[in-house]
């Protein structure tokens, strides 16, 4: 293909589908019709250039052009209730599917630093000590002590909406500010493991640690699961940065952003259900092995999501990413 002919043929064609996209007013029907036949040939013009000559000065303005053609052409899609389903049966399960080579390695780091700090302050007074005065560590451990009755210092229903709102918040800031190489990530995931690992340590060594494990493994096995699926997420982002793969660094970095942008909507509906069994059932009169049960029975209904529904859209091509009428179109890059 000879460039300089084919621009010279198809330049003024070009020129007229601009002019027409920057009208402020409406068009008429024969302008409407005329969008669309330039639309059309346009589109045409870019499929040949990028199979027979890929001049990036001249992808860099057709692209654009077809692709704010086709908006005006088609219109601005609304989302639906549709959409909504699609996500949280196909889209959201196959987004933390497909990030499952970083979150359950997080999750078992996190386990085992969790035991390891656990193990230190439970065993080595020297370093109980250096937490609180003994007076404060008993306040803390002592039945219907702070650690028990956390759970039941507020209203159940305003207690469920501050936790969801917190641990919300948590997610997000994982989910969002991954792409700063996952440093806030790694500070959130500290923040955690630490309170969590003090906490068993303080409980085990006051000898009431069953006591502990009774109001944490109901709301927390879920709520950390969602807090590692974020963070593993988070930090998956921020090594996008560092190795894009075979796409551009902008298109790899756009396209996992949109999909934790998207998991954190649903990582919030996750945390919803987690502070309502904090809030209700936790804090309740059941016996401990049946709210044990509940938050077991929690757990592993999120995991068979993942694992069944989310593999299976995964298989299928589900990405977790926006449908494919709605992402911009990327500006080609030089080879």
């Amino acid at each position: 293909m000879d460039l300089d002919v084919f621009v010279s043929a198809h330049r003024a064609e070009w020129d007229r589908l601009e002019a027409l996209l920057r009208r402020r007013r409406a068009l008429s029907g024969p302008e409407a019709d005329e969008l669309v036949a330039l639309y059309q040939r346009t589109a045409t013009h870019l499929s040949q250039v990028r199979s027979a000559a890929p001049d990036p000065a001249l992808l860099a303005r057709l692209t654009p052009l077809v692709a704010r053609a086709r908006s005006a052409v088609t219109g601005a899609r609304k989302a639906s209730w549709h959409d909504a389903a699609h996500f949280f049966t196909a889209g959201f399960p196959a987004a933390v599917y497909r990030s499952r080579n970083w979150w359950i390695p997080t999750a078992l780091l996190c386990v085992v630093l969790t035991a390891v700090i656990s193990w230190w302050v439970g065993t080595h007074p020297e370093v109980r000590a250096t937490i609180a005065a003994p007076e404060e560590l008993r306040e803390m451990t002592r039945p219907g002590g702070q650690y028990e009755a956390y759970y039941s210092s507020h209203p159940a229903a305003s207690f469920a909406a501050q936790v969801w709102t917190n641990n919300a918040q948590a997610a997000a800031i994982c989910l969002v500010f991954g792409a700063l190489l996952g440093l806030p990530v790694l500070w959130v995931l500290f923040q955690n493991v630490l309170n969590l690992g003090l906490g068993i340590g303080l409980m085990t060594s006051a000898g009431r640690l069953d006591t502990f494990l009774g109001l944490l493994l109901p709301h927390g096995l879920l709520e950390l699961t969602a807090v590692f699926v974020a963070a593993g997420t988070g930090l998956r982002l921020g090594w996008t940065l560092i190795d894009p793969g075979r796409r551009s660094r902008r298109t790899a970095l756009a396209e996992e952003g949109r999909s934790a942008l998207g998991m954190a909507i649903g990582l919030a509906a996750v945390l919803l259900v987690s502070g309502v069994i904090e809030a209700f059932v936790t804090p309740s009169g059941l016996p401990t092995w049946s709210r044990i049960l509940i938050g077991v029975a929690a757990e592993l209904a999120f995991l068979s999501y993942v694992f069944v529904v989310g593999r299976r859209a995964a298989n299928a091509g589900e990405t977790g990413d926006v449908a494919p009428a709605d992402r911009p179109v990327e500006a080609p890059t030089a080879a």
